[in-house]
């Protein structure tokens, strides 16, 4: 009986809201008054500040009270029919909102599991402000901010504070309505915002990508003169340097430190990573001084690592290797990531035996290798030549139970196709790598595949490497013009010049546009088979497609021309290939070298020769190569005509 009489007291409110709705001049703040005083949570506590008691509940019979209540609702219809009902698209949409609105501040019924507890655990005060404030957050999400939601505030007695303006700032609505209900809070008697609420702005705005205003904010940030201490200046530091902007971040930095905020360790980090993040390590070391002379101020383990990224990254070994003996003089131990880098600088260096000293300290020191170690090392290993250790490291890897990625299964690929030993290796090998890369969950990985079919395409096994690309056509779907390229070129090292264009044109037909590596691969194939006007057409074309030729692409077509034009052609086109700011290469002398010499040109060949060296390019053994068999061959022709 009481909770009927409950039910049927809550209808006859909603039925006063909807009345509320059509005399009040404005209907969102006579529902919020409304819900906030005349929705009392069942069996809450008199004493609290947001509701006030409840009246006496009438004792009249239950079917008097329903009768009373069919016929106010009736009448209330009625009337309402006929005030809109010239207007049934609006009537419509005006009773679907006010239900709307209306159900939006009703509060939530308690749970089933809580209906049995005691009065004083099922509500208290907070969960009264908390039912509050989803309100308040309804109210922000529809209306936006602006009068009407700021009314609700009052109303809902919300006081402004920097918590409230935090939460409210991280309420899941535009980053406009954010920033409006930022600057209102601002202009409050009695409120001033500090470094958390601008932090928090700054954040949202970064979130948003709107680094511009994220740029004003923090401007503004300190203008206000706003205590500013380290953590907020690390934070500060790591947005703008999400935001690319490097210069402003520097700036920023010493503005702040100027106004006596002491930098820690973790702050000068921040600095420095975004440095090393940026690719501007040679400013590195000169903070790294200045950190060690604040005096209070000292490096730690991500600072070590940080300087000696920058240092391999600049070429300067000796102090990288310096910085970690002094790491471990200091106490401190070096990680995975620091090892890694330390062993990189060792193998460019061609030190691979301390290289391998390095991994076995690292491995008594109990820090244990990680897949990029272990990439680092197998490379290395790999580029020295020792084939055998490399692919040994990746066996042991495996069974140690660290997890291969993509990267480093390809670099293992790679070093055997290298070697020479994927003759013999593909099938026991390098393609159980390319099927331990799908058990292992990975994708196909085009970059794997090429790998191999380049390797297959230098050993000549040309069906083997048409074969891995139907492969991976099936499993890669659409490749890239780069991956058609490989193959492209090895279609015209065997002479099947038809099938490469069909392969070239396919490119285009995929919706892609041929690179320059596909272009060069296509004519080289038809240099090599004789069709050099083919050629340049084709190199006309790809100008013209806005597709800039490489060095690549201007000595495919030169040797073309030194073949079919005669040395004289050949010298026009490098004194052209100099007038376009084209530098000419070690192939492009070799190319010229050999058509001059064959032509019996030597006095031009050793002019051209005296050029090469001038411009820095060393003799290798195809120069001399193409100079002694010109001079052979001219011998060979004298002397038969002295004999005839």
């Amino acid at each position: 009986m009481i909770l009927t009489l409950v039910l049927i007291q809550s209808f006859f409110k909603i039925l006063n809201a909807h009345q509320l709705m059509f005399t009040s001049r404005n209907p969102l703040v006579s529902l919020v008054e409304y819900s906030s005083l005349q929705h009392p949570i069942p069996g809450s506590s008199s004493s609290s500040s947001y509701f006030p008691a409840q009246s006496a509940q009438s004792h009249l019979p239950v079917q008097a009270i329903l009768c009373e209540v069919m016929t106010k609702t009736t009448n209330m219809s009625i009337s309402l029919r006929r005030s809109i009902t010239t207007t049934p698209f609006h009537y419509e949409r005006i009773k679907q909102t006010e239900n709307e609105i209306v159900q939006m501040f009703q509060l939530s019924r308690p749970r089933e599991d809580s209906r049995n507890l005691p009065t004083n655990q099922r509500t208290s005060r907070k969960s009264s402000a908390r039912m509050l404030d989803e309100r308040f957050i309804r109210i922000l999400k529809i209306f936006k901010w602006g009068p009407d939601a700021e009314k609700a505030l009052e109303v809902l007695k919300l006081r402004v504070d920097h918590r409230l303006v935090r939460e409210v700032l991280n309420i899941d609505v535009d980053i406009n309505v954010k920033m409006q209900f930022f600057k209102w809070a601002g202009k409050r008697r009695h409120f001033v915002h500090d470094s958390t609420t601008y932090m928090t702005l700054i954040s949202c705005l970064s979130d948003s990508e709107m680094f511009g205003e994220m740029w004003k904010m923090i401007q503004e940030m300190v203008r206000q003169s706003v205590v500013i201490d380290p953590k907020d200046l690390s934070d500060i530091v790591r947005l703008l340097g999400k935001a690319k902007m490097v210069n402003k971040a520097l700036s920023l930095f010493y503005q702040v430190k100027g106004r006596k905020c002491k930098p820690t360790a973790s702050t000068y980090n921040s600095i420095i990573l975004m440095l090393m993040q940026e690719n501007h390590p040679e400013k590195v070391y000169d903070l790294y001084s200045e950190m060690c002379n604040e005096g209070n101020c000292f490096p730690d383990t991500i600072t070590y690592s940080a300087l000696m990224s920058a240092f391999a990254k600049l070429g300067h070994d000796n102090p990288a290797i310096r910085l970690f003996d002094e790491m471990k003089e200091n106490g401190f131990h070096p990680n995975a990531k620091i090892y890694t880098t330390l062993l990189s600088i060792y193998f460019k260096a061609g030190k691979v035996e301390k290289a391998l000293d390095l991994v076995t300290e690292m491995k008594e020191k109990g820090c244990m290798p990680t897949v990029y170690t272990y990439t680092e090392l197998i490379r290395g290993l790999g580029k020295a030549g020792r084939v055998e250790e490399s692919y040994g490291i990746y066996i042991d890897m495996v069974k140690h139970g660290c997890k291969p990625d993509v990267i480093l299964i390809n670099n293992v690929i790679n070093i055997l196709g290298k070697s020479g030993r994927l003759s013999d290796a593909r099938k026991k090998k390098a393609l159980l790598l390319l099927e331990e890369m799908d058990e292992k969950g990975f994708p196909p990985c085009p970059a794997a595949y090429c790998s191999l079919i380049n390797t297959l395409g230098k050993a000549k096994r040309y069906e083997a490497a048409n074969e891995l690309f139907q492969e991976l056509r099936e499993n890669c779907g659409n490749s890239s013009s780069r991956v058609y390229a490989i193959m492209i070129k090895n279609l015209g090292k065997c002479g099947k010049l038809n099938e490469a264009k069909d392969l070239f044109n396919e490119i285009k037909k995929l919706g892609s546009v041929p690179d320059v590596y596909a272009y060069n691969a296509l004519m080289s194939g038809m240099v090599r088979g004789g069709l050099i006007d083919e050629a340049c057409s084709l190199m006309r074309d790809m100008e013209e497609s806005g597709c800039v030729g490489d060095i690549n692409s201007h000595n495919i077509i030169l040797n073309g021309v030194a073949k079919s034009g005669g040395p004289h052609r050949a010298m026009i086109m490098f004194e052209n290939m100099k007038r376009m700011k084209l530098k000419p290469d070690v192939v492009t002398y070799n190319t010229l070298l050999g058509c001059l010499s064959h032509a019996g040109m030597f006095e031009e060949a050793a002019k051209l020769m005296r050029e090469m060296r001038s411009c820095g390019f060393e003799y290798d053994d195809i120069t001399y190569s193409s100079i002694l068999d010109a001079v052979g061959k001219i011998d060979d022709e004298h002397g038969t005509h002295q004999v005839q």
